[in-house]
C-alpha cells in the first residue's frame, strides 16, 4: 500500500513539473490594415446565419434543408472534421499516465540434466501475476502541449472548412435555383415567342395565298417561326441541366439526378423583388467567415509545430511505475507476501542527430512562412470578394433598370411599327426587327433578375453567410 502511495505521488509530482516551460514562439496575428467600412443600399439588420430566408419561398427553405442534410460535399467534410477530432483527442490523450492492468499465468518445466536445477528440486513450476503498470513522459519542455495545441488548431481548422462547404453550398443551391427559375421565364419567353411566330407566320400563309404579300415576307415569316423553335429548344436544355445540376447539389440519387424533379416556389420577379442587402458592412463581419477561421488555425498549427520540434533538442524524461502480485501458487496470490513494485525514471538527452533536429525545426519554420501567407492571402481574397459583390449587386441593379425602360420603349415601337405595317407604310422586316429587339431586351432583362440575385448571394457568401457563428462547438 506504501509502495502504491509513492508511485501515485511521484507520477502527481511528475505532472505538476510538466508544462512548466514551452520552447517555441507564442502565436501573434500578423499585422495587416483591414478597417474598412463598405456602403451599401441596404437598410435592414441582415440575418447572415439564414440569409436566404429574406425570399420568404416555402419551396427554397426545403431545398436548403435537403441539401444540408444529404449534400455529399457536406458529409466528405464533416467526415474530415471528425477526423481531425478523433487526433486533437489523441494529441490530449499523450499529456497524461498511461494505465494498465495485467494479469498473467504461466506453466513451465526446466531440463533436470543441464545442473541448474537444484537438488530434489520439481522441474515443474507455475507462475501467476496480477497487477498494474504506469508510464508517463514529463512534458517539461512543452513538446507534449505543443502537439495539443497543434492538433486543436488543426481540428478547428477542419471545422471551419466544413462550415466553408456548408456556406459554398447553400450558396450553390440558392444561386442554382435562381437560375432554375430564370430559365423557366426563358422557356416560357421562348413558348410565347413561338407560338407568336407560328400565328404570324399561318396569317403570312393566308396573305400569301391571296396575293397580298410575295415569297419573301412568307419566307421571313417560316426563318423567324423557325428561330423560335431553335431558341425554346436551347431554353430547354439550359433549364433541364439546371435541374440535374440542382438534384446533385441535394444530395439525390443517381436515379433522381437522371430524372430531375425540382418543385417551384416565387418567380424570379418576385425572389428579384424581395432580394434586400444588409446596412453598411464594417470590415470585422468578416471574422465570421469560415476560411478565414481555417487559415488562423492553421496558421496557429504551424506557430506550435515549432515549439514541438525545438522542444527535441532538450532531454525528454520518462516515468513507470507497476505494482501487483506475483506468486506461483494461485490460493497465494493476493496475499501480502506476494506484492511487488518497481518505479523507474529515463533521461534522454540527444547528442548527435546529424542534423536530424534541425531539418525537423527549418521545415516547421518553412510551414509557418507559408501558412502566414496563406492567411495573408485569404484575408486579401475575402476583401476583393465582398468588393466584387457590391460592385456585382450596384452594377446588376443599373442593367435592370436600364433594360426595363429598354422593354417598355421597344413594346411601344413594336406597336407602332405593326400599326403602320398593316397600314401599308412599313415593310415586314420592320415588324421583324421591333420584335427581335424586343425579345432579346425582355431575355436581356430576365438575365438582369437572374445577376442581380446572384450578386446579393454573393454578398451574403462573402460575408460568411451560412452558418451560425455563436453557435458551440461539438
Amino acid at each position: 500500500m506504501r509502495a502504491s502511495t509513492f508511485t501515485i505521488s511521484a507520477l502527481l509530482a511528475a505532472m505538476v513539473l510538466s508544462g512548466c516551460a514551452s520552447v517555441g514562439p507564442d502565436y501573434q496575428r500578423p499585422a495587416m490594415e483591414t478597417t474598412v467600412m463598405w456602403k451599401t443600399a441596404g437598410q435592414q439588420q441582415a440575418d447572415f446565419a439564414n440569409w436566404w430566408k429574406q425570399f420568404q419561398d416555402p419551396v427554397l427553405d426545403q431545398l436548403i434543408a435537403e441539401a444540408i442534410s444529404s449534400n455529399q460535399d457536406l458529409v466528405a467534410a464533416t467526415g474530415r472534421m471528425e477526423e481531425a477530432r478523433a487526433l486533437a483527442v489523441g494529441a490530449r490523450a499523450n499529456r497524461f499516465p498511461t494505465v494498465d492492468a495485467t494479469a498473467g499465468a504461466s506453466r513451465s518445466k526446466a531440463s533436470e540434466t543441464t545442473g541448474r536445477l537444484a537438488a530434489g528440486a520439481d522441474p515443474r513450476s507455475k507462475d501467476f501475476q496480477l497487477g498494474l503498470t504506469a508510464s508517463y513522459e514529463v512534458d517539461i519542455w512543452g513538446k507534449l502541449s505543443r502537439a495539443d495545441e497543434a492538433a486543436k488548431a488543426r481540428y478547428l481548422a477542419s471545422e471551419a472548412n466544413r462550415n466553408t462547404v456548408r456556406t459554398s453550398v447553400l450558396s450553390s443551391v440558392v444561386q442554382t435555383y435562381f437560375s432554375l427559375r430564370a430559365a423557366d421565364e426563358q422557356v416560357q419567353l421562348a413558348q410565347d415567342t413561338l407560338k407568336s411566330r407560328q400565328t404570324v407566320l399561318a396569317l403570312q400563309q393566308k396573305r400569301r395565298a391571296a396575293g397580298a404579300i410575295g415569297d419573301a415576307d412568307l419566307h421571313l415569316a417560316e426563318s423567324e417561326a423557325a428561330g423560335a423553335e431553335v431558341t425554346l429548344a436551347q431554353a430547354k436544355q439550359n433549364q433541364a441541366g439546371l435541374e440535374s445540376a440542382l438534384a446533385v447539389l441535394l444530395g439525390r440519387t443517381p436515379a433522381a439526378v437522371a430524372q430531375p424533379q425540382i418543385a417551384r416556389g416565387k418567380p424570379v420577379q418576385a425572389l428579384y423583388s424581395l432580394a434586400g442587402l444588409p446596412a453598411d458592412l464594417p470590415s470585422d463581419v468578416l471574422q465570421r467567415r469560415p476560411d478565414l477561421i481555417a487559415a488562423e488555425q492553421n496558421l496557429i498549427a504551424a506557430n506550435a509545430d515549432i515549439g514541438q520540434a525545438k522542444a527535441q533538442y532538450f532531454p525528454s524524461l520518462r516515468l513507470t511505475a507497476s505494482t501487483g502480485y506475483e506468486s506461483n501458487v494461485l490460493e497465494n496470490l493476493t496475499k501480502p507476501g506476494s506484492l511487488l513494485w518497481n518505479l523507474a525514471g529515463n533521461l534522454v538527452q540527444p547528442v548527435f542527430r546529424a542534423g536530424a533536429i534541425d531539418a525537423v525545426v527549418a521545415g516547421a519554420e518553412a510551414r509557418k512562412t507559408t501558412a502566414t501567407a496563406q492567411y495573408v492571402q485569404a484575408v486579401q481574397g475575402a476583401f476583393r470578394d465582398v468588393h466584387d459583390a457590391l460592385t456585382a449587386v450596384s452594377t446588376n441593379d443599373q442593367v435592370y433598370q436600364a433594360s426595363l425602360k429598354r422593354v417598355d420603349a421597344l413594346r411601344d415601337s413594336q406597336r407602332i411599327i405593326q400599326r403602320r405595317y398593316e397600314q401599308g407604310y412599313s415593310s415586314y422586316s420592320e415588324v421583324l426587327n421591333a420584335q427581335r429587339d424586343l425579345a432579346q431586351v425582355q431575355t436581356a432583362l430576365i438575365e438582369a433578375q437572374r445577376a442581380h440575385l446572384a450578386a446579393v448571394v454573393s454578398l451574403y457568401k462573402a460575408v460568411g453567410g451560412g452558418w451560425d457563428v455563436s453557435a458551440p462547438r461539438a
